[in-house]
């Protein structure tokens, strides 16, 4: 186990605040669905990494035609419980804030040529064997590189902020790019990219191929690690995803990049 509660010298708290989990996720317990909506969710989880355009009246026919009896009521509820929007082509991980400053989209007709031009993140959901966690990511677009990466069981700001002030202790972006989701948003999150002499960029609202590298790796994660794994649980995931994505930027060859890793493109502090 990652967590070790009887430790002699770490707190319960400060394992936790090492791992970049809240300390709830220590005694999650994900409230089961029937084994029908479990087999259920699967399928619309992998249908809509190829469909993403699907609403729940194209899934509700798709899932038919897979030899599914279920309405309309039922995909529409499945849908949101896994954290999926039916309408804009993405997951509902970003909830927009109006009350959230939002900037407007930079890289329009932008080249990128060279490492820490241009950072963006996103956030994406994470099946385990009962139930969801989110995982936000910050990538550089020029190499692939993944600088951090967190966890959380919840949408709020603070697992974003933790990915943010990582990413920051190893270089600074001259641009930084994110949706208009209430995370990226926040004065905090904007505050600190601020304070550090970047600047901002954010997609056009439901404009999934303004960010399209992050749209990228969350396709290569969920077919090269999460659906071969079905984590058990938040501390196996923890665990898995930190192999997979040193695995990702230090040994898998992209095409894109001539056959490099992004390590070697990005180099530096890699």
């Amino acid at each position: 186990m990652l967590i070790e509660p009887e430790h002699p010298r770490i707190t319960l708290s400060r394992q936790c605040e090492l791992l970049g989990l809240p300390r709830a996720s220590y005694y999650y317990e994900a409230q089961p669905e029937t084994a029908e909506n479990v087999k259920l969710m699967r399928l619309l989880d992998e249908q809509y990494l190829k469909t993403p355009f699907y609403g729940v009246a194209r899934m509700t026919h798709w899932l038919r035609t897979q030899g599914q009896v279920i309405n309309e009521k039922r995909v529409r509820r499945l849908l949101r419980t896994m954290g999926l929007e039916a309408i804009y082509p993405k997951p509902r991980t970003s909830i927009p804030s109006e009350e959230n400053k939002v900037f407007p989209y930079l890289l329009r007709g932008v080249s990128v040529e060279r490492p820490d031009q241009v950072w963006a993140t996103d956030i994406t959901y994470i099946r385990l064997a009962r139930g969801f966690v989110y995982l936000v990511a910050i990538m550089d677009w020029f190499s692939r590189y993944v600088l951090a990466w967190e966890l959380s069981l919840t949408l709020d700001a603070e697992f974003c902020l933790q990915a943010l002030r990582q990413a920051l202790r190893r270089r600074r972006p001259a641009i930084f790019n994110s949706d208009q989701g209430c995370q990226f948003t926040s004065a905090a999150f904007t505050g600190m990219l601020q304070q550090a002499g970047v600047q901002i960029s954010m997609d056009g609202r439901g404009r999934v191929f303004d960010n399209i590298f992050v749209e990228r790796l969350w396709r290569t994660v969920k077919y090269e690690e999460v659906y071969l794994r079905d984590y058990d649980n938040v501390e196996l995931a923890q665990r898995s995803l930190a192999r997979y994505f040193e695995f990702y930027n230090r040994e898998r060859l992209h095409e894109a990049l001539a056959y490099r890793t992004p390590a070697v493109v990005y180099g530096g502090a890699a």
